[in-house]
């Protein structure tokens, strides 16, 4: 296994043996871990908000008919629950994650 990462590290150009180092990213898996999750919160309240323009934009082209009304309506409150519960996990989290650091 040495012998493999001593020709990896001599066909990236560096020499094992110098000082010189090889540019690649460290982190530890807490930062893995909270970068994730921060992606997947981005992409749920991200989601939450377009789904509340999309259900906006049905309640405003309703034209007084009452199933797209209450449709629109669904739409809203569910997509505004979605939006707080996407907020209090990210609250969570980010207190849980901190207070272990």
């Amino acid at each position: 296994m040495n012998d493999l990462l001593i020709r990896l590290a001599v066909a990236t150009g560096t020499d094992p043996n110098s000082t010189t180092t090889v540019n690649i990213p460290t982190g530890t898996g807490d930062d893995l871990l909270a970068n994730g999750l921060n992606l997947m919160y981005f992409l749920a309240g991200t989601v939450a908000v377009i789904v509340i323009i999309i259900g906006g934009i049905m309640y405003a082209t309703s034209a007084g008919d009452a199933g797209r009304i209450t449709k629109a309506k669904n739409l809203l409150t569910y997509s505004i629950v979605g939006l707080i519960i996407v907020l209090v996990a990210f609250v969570v989290t980010a207190f849980v994650i901190g207070r272990f650091k």
